[in-house]
């Protein structure tokens, strides 16, 4: 993995003892009531970490912090602070979270390094790859995990600027996270549709390297095209998929009962061994229920066993971001 290997410790109820292994690639959806086989057993603290983790969050620095930590991506729709993350978690029982670099700060990562240096037992971090001209490109990526622990990158087609994500710059950078061991993230906002050709042409170019599909692909229902694209991914091993920021791809409150469907999909396809829970903090505090309402999803909507939850809430991050495989 990255710089600074130990992971976060957890405040969560305590796991199984030893790591557990790596689960086998699952084939895409199957008949429905089709029998789960039961899931390998999560990483535990046998590896340090926290048995809950929120494996989708954003914080960017409070205005009054906004000389020292400028938004050159644009001033951020509302509170978002390290402390207020920390608060949201101690009160929903999470015990750690990986802070994705916001849009806000684009690619000064100052802001979101200070939290990590603050609390590197409950915050885990993945930087903003910038693939512009006379941008940071491979080296930035590199310096950023050596130098300030930064265990993943965040792939935003939107900034290629006019290129393919597996453009040269794109399959540098996506070949180094390989090497570094630490997975890429797709955030697919405008469609998953417009990127998955240069999603499956990077995992072809580099398949050493993990991948984190954020948002369930922005897929709003298991009826459309791009939804069916997604499973399709299922296929590579290497890729892994967050259930996050439900508010984004349903039309229901909490606990959006009309992604029941994708969520059982997702879990007969890819296997709870590679899916991930987050909230999309801060953004979620908009919606109905908020922070705890999202921690709380996927109990509140039932059809997960213990052991799919352990592996989905908290062994699926670690076995990314803290060496729990």
């Amino acid at each position: 993995m990255g710089a600074g290997g130990r992971g976060p410790r957890g405040r969560g109820a305590a796991g199984a003892a030893t790591a557990g292994p790596r689960g086998p690639a699952r084939a895409p959806a199957g008949a429905a009531g089709a029998a789960r086989r039961p899931p390998p057993r999560p990483p535990g603290p046998g590896v340090p970490g926290a048995a809950v983790w929120d494996a989708a969050v954003h914080v960017w620095a409070p205005e009054a912090e906004a000389r020292e930590f400028p938004y050159p991506g644009g001033s951020p729709p509302g509170p978002g602070s390290t402390e207020l993350l920390l608060a949201r978690m101690d009160a929903a029982g999470v015990g750690a979270a990986v802070v994705v670099q916001p849009i806000n700060h684009k690619f000064d990562h100052a802001y979101v390094a200070r939290a990590l240096r603050r609390h590197p037992e409950r915050l885990v971090g993945m930087l903003l790859a910038d693939p512009t001209p006379g941008g940071g490109g491979e080296a930035e990526l590199r310096r950023l995990v050596a130098e300030e622990g930064f265990r993943g990158a965040r792939f935003n087609p939107a900034l290629f600027e006019g290129e393919e994500m597996d453009c040269g710059v794109g399959r540098a950078m996506f070949r180094a996270c390989g090497e570094l061991g630490v997975p890429v993230g797709f955030m697919t906002f405008k469609g998953f549709g417009l990127y998955f050709e240069s999603i499956r042409a990077l995992l072809d170019h580099s398949p050493a390297t993990p991948v984190i599909i954020d948002h369930f692909g922005f897929c709003r229902g298991e009826g459309v095209p791009e939804f069916a694209q997604l499973l399709q991914l299922a296929g590579h091993p290497q890729v892994h998929v967050k259930l996050s920021a439900f508010f984004r791809v349903s039309s229901e409150q909490a606990p959006f009962p009309d992604t029941r469907g994708m969520v059982a999909q997702l879990l007969e396809a890819f296997g709870p061994e590679r899916l991930l829970l987050g909230t999309d903090f801060p953004f979620v505090e908009d919606v109905e229920g908020g922070y705890a309402a999202a921690a709380g999803v996927l109990r509140a909507q039932g059809g997960l066993s213990a052991a799919e939850l352990a592996w989905v809430c908290g062994g699926t991050a670690r076995k990314l971001f803290a060496g729990g495989a």
